[in-house]
């Protein structure tokens, strides 16, 4: 499934639920039922910063495509970067630096997201982008 795919995919599950605070807590159970992270992969260099929560995002790359897994103390946070995560996994570099993570606002999460929050989600966007860029420059050389 390639990023608008998976894009129209996230907004027909996320609009199908008509509270804007029941949204979050659907945010939330998806953090509740990834997978996260053991705590060898929870150091500093996996931490997003400028986040207030703790907040660690491991990137991959194998065989052309670009897999993310995070863990954050925060439910919310978690569950924000775990729907990153899975969206933007199992993708070519070159899509992901494409695509962002705008829909999200379209959909009603960012908006009831505290300044600080929506700061984190930049980052973590920023985080997984910065990956794939580095991924392309690599094929590159």
């Amino acid at each position: 499934m390639n990023l608008k795919e998976k894009q129209a995919a996230i907004v027909e599950e996320i609009t199908l639920i008509p509270d804007a605070y029941e949204r979050l807590g659907h945010i939330v159970e998806l953090g509740k039922n990834s997978k996260g992270l053991s705590a060898e992969l929870q150091i500093d260099s996996f931490k997003i910063e400028g986040c207030l929560s703790q907040l660690w995002v491991v990137p991959e790359y194998k065989k052309g495509l670009c897999y993310f897994r995070s863990e954050s103390d925060s439910a919310i946070v978690k569950g924000i970067a775990s729907l990153l995560c899975n969206f933007y996994s199992d993708t070519d570099p070159q899509s992901i630096v494409l695509n962002d993570a705008s829909f999200l606002g379209q959909v009603g999460i960012t908006q009831h997201l505290t300044p600080n929050r929506r700061n984190g989600l930049s980052r973590i966007v920023d985080s997984i982008q910065h990956f794939a860029r580095s991924c392309l420059d690599d094929t590159s050389e």
